[in-house]
């Protein structure tokens, strides 16, 4: 008569789980650094329509006096409305001269959940965006 050797438990060897692990661990190291540059590019996506509507409304201050401004103050209430809370978490600044506008820059402030010091830039030269959340880090 055959008799079976012992009685086996259903289960998943210590290198089956080990080789799981490790595929889960190689592909959440591939996906972090890319979710990162999701989320930077999300953040700096307010910014970066905010700085679009800073150079439409520097183009209609310009046809009323000119000149460009040098100051995203001289632009508000009559050209520009920013949101309060993109007002909070960004600070702009417009660099002109007479009648060139040569760059809008965005820097974050402390009440950005990213943190502050990151900053978006706008150079009218080239028409495009540079830093925080696009694919070259500007440090100043």
């Amino acid at each position: 008569m055959y008799k079976p050797l012992k009685n086996r438990q259903s289960g998943f060897t210590l290198i089956e789980v080990l080789v799981v692990v490790i595929i889960v661990a190689i592909l959440a190291a591939v996906a972090f650094p890319i979710y990162q540059q999701y989320v930077k590019s999300a953040y700096a996506s307010d910014a970066q329509a905010t700085i679009g509507a800073i150079i439409n409304a520097s183009k209609m201050y310009y046809q009323d006096n000119g000149e460009y401004p040098n100051d995203v103050t001289l632009l508000d209430p009559k050209y520009l409305q920013i949101d309060d809370a993109t007002n909070r978490a960004w600070t702009f600044t417009i660099e002109a001269s007479g009648t060139k506008l040569t760059t809008v820059k965005a820097m974050s402030t402390e009440n950005m959940k990213q943190g502050s010091d990151h900053e978006v830039i706008y150079t009218a030269e080239t028409g495009a965006f540079t830093g925080y959340g696009f694919d070259e880090e500007t440090t100043e």
